[in-house]
């Protein structure tokens, strides 16, 4: 018995050591994130209208090469592709639809309602007033089921309704809500679904860390499936600086939301490095603030120090998704490198700023082999038999 006791125990750390052995060198031979996250989730990038058309050859390379997922940075909103009542432009839409597909990329269609980039005519009457219940309900199901339709069995899932609620857990106060109340978020969701029901669902927002926000996200989450709604996911917008959020209060909301029975995603990912002209604009884009030469200090690059420290507090937050891989189906990146990215003109147009995983000549930054490596490191547990 004590023999074989001990040449089980014996053939359990060979077989350790072998597991081991070769996923140190797989972790070695895979040289991209695709590849190191494929068994755990999704990893994904915005892409922009000179990507989707070949003009940024060196950001498609990047895409092809890194990601399995992709979503649409603006040419998806409404003021692009529905501009006037009776007039749709889906000339960029398709194209980045037929650029997923090309690149057999997992698709995510954004977004269908969001007060902002919205098109002037949606919710007011020829004379600049609010229209009617009854005609604003006509027209989000008009918006909704044609694009929807429109991509039937191409899209995987849709960001339905994008930050709807405020810091606080109220609703926020757009033309939306003055008009429907919180009624147009499940309308919303119900006209989505009758357009493709195979589609998956999806409700977007940042500053998810806060504890209002988060508890009414769960009330709306919980509000849904009562009423036999769809929802399939939660998105959390990693707009993420160095001091903010705590990771403990994201990791508190990941968890809130795979509770209140949804999956958890990572969307617009970006760590910024410049200081904030104000920390309570979260990530509202609508926001803007005069430029100040001291609000802009790594113009002329990144000192070695805080770009080491900007690894760190990105590779915490990679640390976190893996550890809930369990609950989380997609992490995407709000750009492809970090010319690309929103937040050097957000909050404050001309500022220099470092928040993706690529750098201004398409080269991985230290926390991608980092990424990689956190990923290949995670063993299955053993058991003897």
């Amino acid at each position: 018995m004590k023999t074989s006791t001990r040449t089980t125990a014996v053939s359990l750390l060979a077989a350790v050591a072998l597991i081991t052995s070769t996923s140190v060198a797989f972790a070695q031979e895979t040289k991209t994130l695709k590849e190191a996250l494929k068994d755990k989730f999704l990893i994904g990038t915005a892409v922009n209208t000179r990507q989707v058309s070949g003009q940024d050859k060196a950001g498609v390379r990047v895409i092809q090469e890194q990601f399995n997922a992709i979503v649409a940075e603006n040419c998806m909103k409404s003021q692009e592709m529905h501009p006037k009542e009776n007039r749709y432009n889906f000339t960029q839409a398709d194209e980045f639809v037929a650029f997923g597909e090309k690149n057999h990329l997992a698709i995510t269609g954004h977004t269908l309602i969001w007060h902002s980039q919205l098109s002037p005519w949606f919710c007011v009457d020829e004379n600049g007033k609010n229209v009617s219940p009854e005609v604003l309900k006509k027209r989000m199901k008009d918006h909704i089921t044609t694009i929807v339709k429109r991509y039937k069995g191409r899209i995987k899932g849709w960001d339905v309704v994008n930050e709807a609620i405020e810091d606080n857990g109220g609703y926020r106060n757009t033309k939306f809500y003055e008009i429907l109340g919180e009624e147009y978020i499940p309308l919303a969701f119900q006209y989505a679904h009758e357009a493709d029901p195979d589609a998956e669902l999806y409700y977007n927002d940042y500053s998810m860390a806060q504890p209002g926000r988060r508890a009414a996200v769960v009330k709306m989450v919980k509000d849904l499936k009562k009423r036999g709604i769809r929802i399939d996911a939660v998105g959390m917008q990693g707009h993420i600086g160095m001091d903010y959020p705590k990771i403990s209060e994201f990791e508190e909301s990941m968890l809130a939301f795979a509770g209140a029975g949804v999956k958890v995603m990572i969307t617009e990912l970006d760590l910024t490095v410049l200081p904030s002209p104000d920390p309570k604009v979260g990530a509202e884009v609508s926001a803007s603030f005069e430029y100040k030469k001291e609000m802009n200090p790594y113009s002329d690059g990144l000192p070695e120090e805080v770009s080491k420290a900007w690894t760190e507090r990105m590779n915490d937050f990679f640390r976190l998704f893996l550890k809930h891989q369990d609950i989380i189906t997609r992490v995407t990146v709000w750009g492809v490198a970090d010319q690309d990215s929103w937040r050097n003109d957000w909050p404050m147009r001309g500022r220099t700023d470092y928040p993706l995983l690529f750098d201004r000549n398409h080269q991985p930054k230290p926390i991608v082999d980092l990424i990689i490596k956190e990923a290949m490191q995670k063993f299955p547990f053993i058991k003897l038999i």
